[in-house]
Formats: structure tokens, C-alpha cells, sequence
């Protein structure tokens, strides 16, 4: 009998191979595929008549093989497989290129399902459709509600969708946390039943329940983490921080620019925190570009004028280096010490910096780990950066007063606790800032956050030149590389951004495998590029990108992973390859990666499906440079048949709810209280607590 915990290689027809596949998506037993869920659903629910197909309609049709056969494809290696099917009022041709297997698999006289998109090539034709023979089991690629998951190379949807349907059973053993009064309170289904209808849905209406239940498990347990940190953080005590108003009003004349009225007024409140015994718990959350470091520096600066230390954290070593070139340039004129702390670098701001702060890589090289270690426990350096280098336990402050965290979702509430641990007065607890980039209305950011006060920046920075997008179909594409051509001429560099690494059986979508090798060998073999994606060592990531900051490389193509926090001022432009494949948020803050310094800069949009759908989507990025407008609108025009079964933008907690689930994230934030006052430390739910800690241990290390 299996378990939840039964691998998946001992699955049968699954292989040592199909297992390495698997486990790259992090799939290596039954709970964990029982628990990947599917992004969006084909509507197959009603059998289309041969007789009845138009072209380019998505239909299921049913009938028999009445021909099928193998031939080679003249002047190219490539098998066709041909087949005639009959349902009875009319007959179709169907296609299948490369798979010769198939006319082994599929015999003439067969009854078989197929579901594709029809297309006139002169008589209709299904082109690669998906295929099953009708057994006395039930279909689950053809007909129905068929689920499509995201998937690695050389893993189909069929095998996916097999593997989950020889399991999903298996969810009955499926032990449910959330406590039985709650679940019958809201109506919710079980944990088991809402998995199984996730998977393999009857009819929409399963969907949508499915979906209530499993999102409000995330947003419940979101909640039940706020409440215990706030909880903890309600009681503590903190160091008045003075504000230093001369100092204060002589850095903000001294700069280059103007503060817009959100960066003043977001500074005003966290400068009145600071001022306070409480300490303060609050979440700066502005638009990609809006200026969120420089408020953050004005309070690490009133911090370290009042002879406290300051630590901002970054999730990676190539922010926080840029961290540290921003700030020490910034608080030149003042006599701080400046520290990085990352595993690779420590360094002090009277060190030499590179000629370009902005953009250029720094020298490896500075004091040994046990120098800086003694300066920062002896209160000899003010602003410490770095990474969750910081967290380490050698690490340790004289009067630690203020802890900013960017990116705040890269890093767990654990982690937080253990930075705020670091005062060097057990008595007190440092103040607290988060800053994150993903667009969230502070309405919804209240709800999402209980245990954090909410900022907002909108405006963005004056004289900050809008970015150019604009949607690239096929037909104009070597004009768009020629002007990326002559941008690079002019000193400037690009991203190219791809949805995969690898080469895929996903029709249309491009990886950075075989894109960089397309740029690199035919279309720009001139121009020096590099190719950045996750399954890199974080080492040759880092070297990678350091190039590219150095202007070594002038074009990086990569996958998302380039979207966090990363600043090259010189990059102009952003060349998003299988845009449809990306939410508008996401599309948006890939946009923001470029458009920072003086230049204009362009974002082109190249969609791999030019149908209506897709259009109206792409054309919001063209039209509204709004990350929050922008968001609403993603989930706006979502299809019905979506859900996000991945991580958001910015938001690993959230991969069933959305940011805009608003009404069941007030009554999971309703709930987590009232459980909170009868069982405040979830004694009598230890399953609720083991829960909560592996949420939290699993989010933050994807």
C-alpha cells in the first residue's frame, strides 16, 4: 500500500530518470505531488462533431481510426504520423510530427479522444493533438476539466497527469489542520476532498471550491504567523531614536534631486516610530524605482547619529553590494563606518570604492572575518549590510537599534526574529523595516500583514523618464533586433528574459538554453552576451552578474530570476521573450529592471500566442506604467479556468490565494484572532503548529 510518504520512483513506470526530472521540481514523493497543483484547466467538458469543427476552435472530438501511418517528411529527418478519424458525421485528418511510436500505440478500428485546435491547412486538421484510447476507465487528457501543471524538460502533461491520477486516493490519508469547527463554521471542504478536486475536477464549480479551501489555508496560516510575531513583538521594548532634524534637512538639500511627497511623507512616519519605546513593525511598500533605499538611509542615518548601529539586509550578495555603494556614497559627507557583511565580502566604506558606486563590482578583498566581527560588537561601525551572512551566529552588535529588510519575502518570519534577537541588549528589540516592491494596495497589505504598520510609495522619482513598451509580433521582430543592435553601440545593455531553462514539450515557449544560443551564434555573434538561470551555482550566478554590472557582457539573457531588486543603470532595454507566459505583474516588475538611470529605456514584449486574450493583456503593459493598477488588472482578465498553482511575484506564501482574495483574508485574519485568544500558543492544535513552521521553512527556501 502506498503513503503519503512513498517516493515516487516506486511508483510504477516511473524510472530513475523520470525521478531526477521530478525531483528538479522539487517532486520526490506522493504528498508532494498530491500538493502540486495545477495553473489552469482545458474545458473539454462537451465532445465537438467532427462535422461541426471550424478553424482555430480548441474542441474534444471522439471517433474511430479509420487510417494511420508513418511517412518521412520530404527533404527533412522527420517522421509524420497520419491518421484518419470518423465520428460518424464526418471525417478528420490528423497530424503528429516525430512520434512514430504512435502508430504502434494507435491501431485502425481504435476509439480514441483527441482534444487540439483544428486548423485549415486546406482540409481541417488537428495538428499534435493530445491523444488517449477510450478504455472502460475514464479519460482525464481529453474530456472533462483537463489540468495543465508546470513542468520541467522531458516531462509531458500526460505523464504528470497520470502519475497524479494513480495517487490522488492517497489524499484520504492526508491529515487536515485547520480545526474541524472553522472548516464547518465557512462552509470549507476537507483538506483531502479539496485536493482531490484540485486535481480532477467534475465540473467549475469543484474548482472554485477546491480553491476557497486550499487559499484560505494559506492565508489562515499567513495570519496565524502575524498574530504570534506581533504577540511577541506587543510586549517588547525599543531604543528612542531622536530626530536629528538639522543633520536630517542638510543630507535631503545636499542631494542631486528632489524627494517626491510619498518618500517625505513615508520618512516623517518612520522617523516618529522611531521616537518611540514600541518598536516599530512597519512595511515600506513602493513601485519598482520609487526611491524606497534613500528613505531608508534618512533613518539609518538619525540612527547612527545618535551613536546606535543600523543593519539592512538583502537577499543576495550582488544587492547588498549595491546597498553598500548607494549608502556609503550617500552618507559620504558624514563621518559613519559602513560595513558589507556578506560570505564573500567585508569591507568598509573608507576602503576604495570602484570609480561608478552604481554599477561597478567590488574588489574582493577588506578585512578578515574576525576583524569586522570585533568592529561590529564593539559599536565601531554604524550601518552594517549584507546578507543572511548577518544571521549567523558569530555575529553580534554592541546597540543594535534598527533592522531593515529588503525583500521582506526572502526571508522568514524566523529569520526576522533572529536579526531582532541581535540588540546586544537583551532588554530591548531593535526597530523593524520591510520593504518590498510587489504592487499591493495598503488596504489589502493591512489584511495581509498583521503584525506590520503600512507605507506606500506610488510616486515615482521626478524626471524619471517613463519606459517605452511596446508588443513585438513575429513579423517585426529583426527590426526590434536591429535597434537593440544600435542601442549596444551606444555604450547601452539589455535583458533578454525567458519562462525557461530548458527546452520544453510546452508548444512556444522559449528557454535560455536555446535562446542565448540563438542570440549568441545568429543574431548578435558581434555582441559579448551571458546567460543567468537558477539551477547555476550561486557563485557562477554572482560572477555572471557581476560581469554584466561591469559592462563586460552587453547582453543577459535569463529567467526570472533576474526580477529581484537587481540595478544596472546602464541596461535600456528589457526584451521579454513568451510574455504571455508571465503575469502583468511580473511583466512589470521585469520592466523595472531597466529605465534607471538618465537614458531612455525600452521594454519589448514578445508573445508567444497572438490570440485576443493575449492581446488585451500585453496591450494594459503598453498603455498603464501603474504596478498596482497593473496587478488589479492581471487578475481581471485572468480566464476563469486559471489559478496560480506557483508562487506570486514577490509573494511565496500565496500560491492558491491571490493578493486580492480581500473578503477571505478578512475572515482567515477574523479567525486567526479568535483562535489566538482561546489557544494562544496552538497547544491544543499541534498540528496547526507544525504546520506554520513548515510553511515557513518550505517558502523561504524556494
Amino acid at each position: 500500500m502506498i503513503s503519503l510518504q512513498t517516493t515516487i520512483t516506486e511508483l510504477k513506470s516511473v524510472g530513475a530518470s523520470i525521478g531526477k526530472r521530478l525531483a528538479q521540481i522539487g517532486l520526490n514523493n506522493i504528498e508532494g505531488l498530491l500538493f502540486y497543483f495545477p495553473f489552469r484547466y482545458e474545458d473539454f467538458t462537451r465532445t465537438t462533431k467532427i462535422k461541426d469543427l471550424q478553424p482555430n476552435m480548441t474542441a474534444n472530438v471522439v471517433g474511430q481510426i479509420e487510417l494511420i501511418e508513418n511517412r518521412r517528411a520530404h527533404h527533412r529527418r522527420m517522421y509524420i504520423t497520419e491518421a484518419l478519424i470518423n465520428d460518424g458525421t464526418e471525417t478528420l485528418k490528423v497530424i503528429w510530427f516525430n512520434q512514430p511510436f504512435i502508430a504502434k500505440t494507435l491501431k485502425i478500428g481504435d476509439t480514441v479522444s483527441l482534444a487540439g485546435v483544428a486548423e485549415d491547412q486546406g482540409v481541417l486538421t488537428f495538428v499534435s493533438p493530445v491523444y488517449e484510447k477510450i478504455y472502460s476507465g475514464g479519460l482525464i487528457h481529453t474530456a472533462g476539466l483537463v489540468p495543465n501543471y508546470h513542468l520541467t524538460e522531458k516531462i509531458t502533461q500526460k505523464q504528470l497527469r497520470y502519475l497524479i491520477s494513480q495517487v490522488v486516493e492517497t489524499a484520504a490519508q492526508i491529515s487536515d489542520p485547520l480545526p474541524e469547527e472553522i472548516r464547518k463554521k465557512l462552509n470549507l471542504l476537507s483538506l483531502s476532498d479539496a485536493v482531490k478536486k484540485i486535481h480532477f475536477p467534475k465540473k467549475w464549480s469543484d474548482i472554485d471550491e477546491a480553491r476557497r479551501r486550499l487559499a484560505f489555508d494559506e492565508l489562515f496560516l499567513l495570519q496565524l504567523k502575524s498574530q504570534l510575531v506581533k504577540k511577541d513583538h506587543d510586549s517588547a521594548r525599543a531604543e528612542i531614536i531622536e530626530f536629528k532634524e538639522k543633520d536630517t534637512k542638510e543630507f535631503v538639500a545636499g542631494l542631486p534631486f528632489k524627494l517626491t511627497e510619498d518618500q517625505r511623507q513615508a520618512a516623517w512616519t518612520i522617523l516618529g516610530d522611531l521616537g518611540k519605546t514600541r518598536p516599530m513593525a512597519r512595511l515600506l511598500n513602493g513601485d519598482v524605482g520609487s526611491g524606497k533605499t534613500l528613505v531608508a538611509v534618512i533613518a539609518l542615518l538619525n540612527v547612527a547619529l545618535n551613536n546606535k548601529q543600523g543593519v539592512l539586509m538583502a537577499p543576495t550578495e550582488i544587492l547588498a553590494q549595491q546597498h553598500f555603494n548607494t549608502v556609503s556614497k550617500l552618507l559620504e559627507n558624514f563621518p559613519l563606518r559602513i560595513a558589507l557583511l556578506t560570505n564573500n565580502y567585508r569591507l568598509l566604506n573608507n576602503d576604495t570604492l570602484p570609480a561608478s558606486p552604481d554599477s561597478a563590482p567590488l574588489p574582493r578583498r577588506g578585512l578578515n572575518r574576525a576583524e569586522i566581527l570585533k568592529m561590529i560588537k564593539a559599536g565601531e561601525v554604524d550601518i552594517i549590510i549584507g546578507t543572511h551572512a548577518l544571521l549567523q551566529e558569530d555575529v553580534q552588535f554592541k546597540n543594535l537599534a534598527l533592522a531593515i529588510i529588503d525583500e521582506q519575502h526572502r526571508f522568514g518570519v524566523e529569520q526576522r526574529k533572529e536579526l531582532m534577537k541581535k540588540s546586544g541588549h537583551p532588554a530591548l528589540t531593535p526597530h523593524l523595516l520591510s520593504m518590498t516592491a510587489t504592487p499591493i494596495p495598503r488596504s489589502l497589505a493591512l489584511a495581509l500583514f498583521g503584525d506590520l504598520d503600512i507605507s506606500v510609495i506610488k510616486q515615482m522619482p521626478i524626471g524619471r523618464k517613463p519606459i517605452m513598451t511596446k508588443i513585438v509580433p513575429e513579423e517585426k521582430r529583426a527590426a526590434a533586433y536591429n535597434f537593440v543592435r544600435e542601442q549596444i553601440k551606444t555604450g547601452r545593455q539589455a535583458f533578454v528574459i525567458c519562462p525557461l531553462i530548458e527546452e520544453s514539450d510546452l508548444f512556444g515557449v522559449k528557454s535560455v538554453k536555446e535562446e542565448f544560443t540563438k542570440l549568441d551564434r545568429g543574431v548578435f555573434p558581434e555582441i559579448k552576451m551571458a546567460a543567468l538561470h537558477g539551477r547555476l551555482k550561486a557563485k557562477e550566478k554572482e560572477e555572471i552578474m557581476r560581469g554584466f554590472l561591469a559592462n563586460d557582457y552587453k547582453i543577459m539573457v535569463s529567467t526570472s530570476v533576474i526580477e529581484v531588486g537587481v540595478d544596472v543603470p546602464n541596461a535600456t532595454i528589457m526584451m521579454i521573450e513568451g510574455a504571455d507566459r508571465f503575469g502583468l505583474a511580473q511583466l512589470h516588475q521585469f520592466r523595472g529592471r531597466v529605465g534607471r538611470g538618465a537614458e531612455q529605456s525600452y521594454c519589448f514584449l514578445f508573445p508567444a500566442s497572438n490570440d485576443e486574450k493575449t492581446r488585451r493583456r500585453l496591450e494594459a503593459m503598453e498603455k498603464i506604467s501603474d504596478g498596482f493598477a497593473l496587478a488589479k488588472m492581471d487578475l481581471k482578465l485572468r480566464g476563469s479556468g486559471e489559478i496560480f498553482g506557483t508562487a506570486q511575484s514577490g509573494f511565496p506564501e500565496l500560491k492558491i490565494a491571490t493578493l486580492w482574495d480581500y473578503e477571505l483574508m478578512q475572515t482567515a485574519q477574523a479567525e486567526a484572532a479568535l483562535l489566538m485568544q482561546t489557544d494562544p500558543e496552538l497547544e491544543k492544535n499541534p498540528l496547526l503548529r507544525e504546520k506554520i513552521n513548515i510553511f515557513e521553512d518550505k517558502i523561504h527556501l524556494e
